[in-house]
Parts: structure tokens; sequence; C-alpha cells
């Protein structure tokens, strides 16, 4: 079972022409003939950070010198782990028509999924750009560490989507009940407040597996360098959910275009 992911994997890597193209230009027809373009979701997401910064901000008493990257981050990571794993659990059933006319590698729509949102993350980190510049960087010493932590984050990520999308070709209730799983788990993440922030409720972020992938990305970029227990969870949750996928995935792969 294994053998036949692992196949499809490779071969969904080497034709990455393919799910590349595909991403791109599912982007450009949804934003055809606008002079903007994807930086319209760059724009709102400027105007979400600011006023959440503002508010927020105030209710909890924060420097938004501090403040203001730190929300940034959390929000821009935490847009493309949700809409990865929202699309994920849609990208078989919206491929149907490609499925069953061509016999092409089913792990290339996943592919193409993450790719797709990694572009759109890659316009809205202009803002978390803008952010440094203005405020600064705390450490250039532990800056670097943001790219291990987000290719990290992204194994994770893909992994999660290869699960969902499977479940969901199978059980169509599935992207409902994600949609609801994503919109608690945001509110129970540290995204808008400060981790220590939850004096008596610490668990909640202690053992909240979410926490730790967006602090693997995010600490980085606020000056601080992740803790060895986030590397640790981060890299014990992509290996076992990894093989998970992979097992899941070579047991149930062919019976995807009957499913959709």
């Amino acid at each position: 079972m294994l053998t036949l992911a692992i196949t499809d994997l490779k071969q969904s890597i080497i034709s990455w022409r393919l799910w590349t193209l595909l991403g791109w230009l599912e982007i450009r027809q949804r934003y055809a003939r606008s002079r903007i373009g994807p930086f319209w979701l760059t724009i709102s997401m400027g105007v979400m950070v600011g006023s959440l910064g503002v508010v927020y901000g105030t209710l909890f008493g924060q420097n938004m010198h501090d403040y203001l990257p730190f929300l940034s981050a959390g929000i821009i990571l935490w847009a493309l782990f949700a809409q990865t794993i929202q699309d994920g659990s849609t990208a078989y059933i919206n491929s149907a028509s490609y499925i069953r006319q061509m016999c092409t590698p089913k792990l290339i729509y996943m592919l193409q999924v993450v790719w797709r949102n990694l572009i759109v993350t890659m316009h809205n980190a202009v803002i978390i750009i803008a952010l440094l510049m203005i405020f600064g960087v705390k450490n250039w010493a532990v800056l670097p560490l943001f790219i291990p932590g987000l290719l990290l984050y992204l194994l994770n990520i893909l992994w999660i989507a290869m699960l969902v999308g499977l479940l969901s070709a199978r059980f169509r209730d599935l992207p409902q009940i994600i949609a609801a799983l994503l919109q608690v788990a945001f509110y129970i993440t540290p995204i808008m407040f400060l981790p220590s922030a939850l004096s008596k409720f610490q668990f909640i972020v202690d053992w909240n597996p979410l926490a730790y992938l967006i602090d693997l990305v995010r600490a980085p970029l606020i000056g601080q360098a992740p803790a060895a227990l986030t590397w640790a969870v981060a890299g014990g949750m992509a290996v076992v959910g990894w093989i998970l996928a992979l097992w899941v995935t070579g047991r149930y792969v062919k019976r995807i275009p009957y499913w959709i």
C-alpha cells in the first residue's frame, strides 16, 4: 500500500509543470481582467489585520509595536492552513472530470491546491514585510529559521489535505464538518491572543498541535527562536502524519474515480 502511494507521489512531483501551471492558471482566471489581480486579497487582508490589530490590541492592552507583527503573521499563516485544508477537502470532487477522463497521479490535485494557496500567501507576505520594515526586525539571527519552519509547516498541511481530500471523496458531508472545525480551531489557537493570556486555561494551547505549527513559522518573524518542543511536535506530526496519509492513500487511491 505504501509503495503504491509513494509511486503516486513521485509521479506527481515529477509532473510539477502540470500542477504549478494549473494552480497559476486558476488564480489568473479568478482575477481575469483585473488590474490589481490577487493583490485584492492582500488589500483585504491588510484591512483585516489593521482593524483587528487596533481593536484587539486595545482590548488586550498590547503594545502595537509587538502585537501587529504577531497578529499579521498569525492570520496569514492561518489563512494558508485553513484555505488549503478546505480546498483539499474538495480537490478530488472538483477535479472529478479530469480524474475520470485522464490517467494521472491523484496527488497532483493536492499539490495543486497547496501551490495555489502558497502563491496567495506570497502576495499576503507583503503585509508582513511592510510591518517588519516599519517596526524593524527584532532578531536577525533567528530570522532564517523561518525557511525550514515554513517547509515543515507545508509538509504538515499537505498530509492533512491528503487525508481530508480522500475521506471527503467518500463522505460528502465531511467538507462542511471540516469548515466548522476550522472555525472552532481558529478561536482556540493563539492567533489573535498571546499564549500567555490563558493563565488558567494554558492547557488549551499546550495540547493544541496547531499552536505549535503556527509558532514554528511565526516565532522567527517576531524575533524569537522556536522552542525545541515546537520543532519536536511539528516534526513528529509530519512523520506520523505522512506515514498515515500514504498508507490510507495507497489503500484507497484506486477507489477515488468510483467515489466521485
